[in-house]
């Protein structure tokens, strides 16, 4: 049986993790469309890229980054984004 603190720390770990990927895909989504850290998260902010990205998180860290940028470009004009 684990202890809370043997659960919090693996819910920690994980959520590091998961905190780690978000921040390479925004800086990536940024040098892929010519933007800098912070216009890339306004950005996915504002066209949802950011909650899709949340949502769906557990899934997108297990492709190829570049196909979770495009991934995010769509839902993103879908939302009225453009670039």
């Amino acid at each position: 049986m684990e202890t809370t603190a043997v659960k919090n720390e693996k819910i920690n770990s994980e959520s590091r993790k998961m905190t780690s990927f978000i921040v390479f895909i925004i800086f990536e989504f940024g040098e892929s469309y010519k933007m800098d850290k912070q216009e890339a998260y306004f950005y996915l902010k504002k066209y949802g890229g950011l909650k899709h990205l949340s949502e769906h998180c557990w899934a997108l860290h297990t492709e190829n980054p570049w196909l979770t940028i495009r991934e995010l470009f769509d839902v993103c004009k879908k939302n009225g984004g453009y670039l």
